[in-house]
């Protein structure tokens, strides 16, 4: 608050003092009587001076709600894109670290070569398979 007044109320005979206190807030109040006579209560007057930050603070929120939503989206557009682009003979690698060839694809199952001297296939879902190296 900027200034308070303090207003006190005299009798019939008595003349109203008032005198100013200054403070560092931002918002000014004012009391005042509207009949010092008669005893009536006093009203509160309050100004508020708006700040900078009332107007960004929407502008922020709408940026950071974008931001949030915006990135896993992008990123579950590219993963259907690789689970999808996914071809017989493709090296890739799974998300558990695993390298290997893939021998046949069904529905939401691969089938990888990971050891060529001993033959050995094992079978993930699609989701399990972390990038193409072969495409990289």
């Amino acid at each position: 608050m900027n200034n308070i007044w303090i207003i006190a109320q005299a009798g019939e005979g008595d003349a109203i003092i008032s005198e100013p206190i200054t403070s560092s807030d931002s918002d000014t109040e004012t009391m005042t009587s509207t009949d010092a006579g008669n005893g009536a209560p006093l009203q509160k007057e309050a100004t508020k001076t708006p700040n900078m930050f009332t107007y960004l603070l929407p502008v922020v929120m709408i940026v950071m709600v974008f931001l949030m939503f915006r990135a896993p989206q992008k990123q579950k557009k590219e993963r259907k894109k690789l689970e999808q682009s996914l071809e017989k003979n493709d090296r890739i690698l799974t998300i558990g670290g695993i390298y290997g060839t893939i021998v046949d694809i069904k529905d939401d199952e691969v089938t990888l070569k990971v050891d060529e001297s001993n033959n050995t296939k094992i079978k993930v879902t699609r989701s399990a398979i972390g990038r193409n190296v072969s495409k990289d």
